[in-house]
């Protein structure tokens, strides 16, 4: 009954788990973040970043599969966010840089630990999928 309370109030604060210490006026803004960092591209970068600087063409190297498309759009809302700096450098040609902030260096280590658990566990779950969809 708490939980269908809650559910027809937005405003309502939860009233157990993680949730209930975040004031609901809170809440939108903390899911957004944990929607822009919790995808799989922005935990990438994360997670490659913490080597150190990387241009752009070796981030997109680092990080299989992201478009070039995508790794702007990534690279921009994480920057906005101020998890991830971009440094232009005067040269010729020019060289433009991406690095974690303290910010982001202090969830690389959640970042990683996500990544490791699903490379992990990815039999496993993959095991778990197949069973359930040739179950009717």
């Amino acid at each position: 009954m708490c939980a269908m309370d809650t559910a027809d109030r937005p405003d309502a604060a939860a009233r157990r788990g993680p949730c209930a210490a975040i004031p609901a006026d809170q809440m939108g803004f903390v899911r957004q973040i944990l929607d822009r960092i919790g995808d799989k591209w922005s935990m990438l970068v994360i997670a490659v970043l913490d080597a150190g600087p990387l241009r752009y063409t070796d981030l997109q190297r680092e990080v299989p599969g992201i478009s070039q498309r995508m790794l702007t759009l990534t690279v921009r809302q994480l920057q906005q966010d101020g998890l991830v700096t971009r440094t232009a450098y005067a040269e010729v040609p020019p060289r433009v840089e991406y690095a974690l902030t303290p910010l982001g260096r202090n969830l690389h280590h959640i970042v990683t630990s996500l990544i490791t658990w699903a490379a992990d566990h990815h039999s496993e779950i993959r095991e778990h999928r197949t069973r359930t969809a040739t179950t009717p």
